[in-house]
């Protein structure tokens, strides 16, 4: 028994988990809200590529085939997707103050 109480582990006490446990949310609490802005500029930015690309398909459509071109018609065509069609939608309600140049 005298053996046993001679030998000491070494081990964290509770406070120092305690303190340990502290930092690690006050980092959590810094971080997580600036990873979620960066996911909404990436999302942004990918919106605005997206509005790139169907407006460069309208002028193909229209000078190809002599009339206006719309959402369904790019779609109906194939030059655009319905996912690409959703997001263009989606980019131009987000921000509302930049007028369409593509008809719905």
């Amino acid at each position: 028994m005298k053996k046993l109480m001679k030998i000491k582990t070494k081990a964290f006490t509770l406070v120092e988990m305690l303190f340990t446990l502290v930092i690690i949310s006050i980092l959590l609490l810094l971080f997580v809200p600036n990873l979620s802005k960066q996911k909404d500029a990436v999302k942004d930015t990918g919106g605005a590529a997206v509005v790139k690309v169907v407006e460069s398909q309208a002028e193909l459509y229209e000078l190809s085939h002599g009339g206006d071109a719309t959402l369904s018609k790019l779609v109906e065509n194939g030059a655009i997707t319905a996912e690409q069609s959703q997001t263009y939608n989606e980019y131009y309600a987000k921000h509302t103050d930049k007028a369409r140049t593509v008809n719905p």
